[in-house]
């Protein structure tokens, strides 16, 4: 019993590699609308938005969005949109610039800076969508690329616009808030 057990086990345990099904080669896709606000606050929602087209005759297998945080000290981007700690003696070396509210639509994966959304057919273009919280007053440079596949296998052909960044400022003030006649909390400016 304890050998067929493990060979069941042995088995389904690594034996299938997860970028099998991905196809090999270059693929056509062009960012054609990136925003972010360029002055937030502490507390305060913003949203990113990508818009990524697939400009090749094939249907890109696995469209993947991957970010990295620059601080304004420079070091290496640590997971998307934090900064690397300071501290070496932190548990984890990643420090939230923004909290990740919800990221694009079925798009979490295993890595801590990469989302995919899955197949996007030719001239097909997705709308992908973070709505964050600023945590961390400072500049940051929000990185990003956009990639046809998943696990390299599948990579953007040369020329193609699937980069840009964000210059992001971070105020500690707080967002102004106040109370309407209805009773509601109401962030900004925005009369009654």
């Amino acid at each position: 019993m304890a050998v067929v057990l493990a060979g069941v086990l042995a088995t389904g345990c690594g034996s299938e590699r997860q970028d099998e099904d991905e196809p090999e080669g270059e693929f056509t896709l062009d960012v054609v609308e990136a925003s972010f606000p360029a002055r937030q606050s502490t507390a305060q929602r913003a949203t990113m938005r990508l818009a990524v087209r697939n400009t090749d005759d094939r249907e890109l297998p696995n469209l993947a969005v991957t970010i990295a945080t620059e601080g304004a000290d420079g070091g290496d981007p640590a997971s998307a949109f934090a900064v690397a700690a300071e501290d070496t003696r932190l548990a984890d070396g990643n420090q939230p610039v923004w909290i990740v509210d919800r990221g694009p639509e079925d798009g979490e994966t295993a890595a801590t800076n990469t989302w995919a959304v899955g197949p996007v057919f030719p001239g097909q273009t997705r709308e992908l969508e973070w709505r964050l919280t600023a945590v961390r007053p400072g500049t940051y440079t929000v990185n990003y690329r956009a990639s046809p596949g998943l696990y390299g296998k599948a990579v953007a052909a040369n020329g193609q616009r699937t980069t840009g960044s964000f210059q992001v400022e971070i105020s500690d003030e707080p967002v102004p808030a106040r109370v309407n006649a209805d009773g509601e909390v109401v962030r900004g400016d925005a009369g009654d």
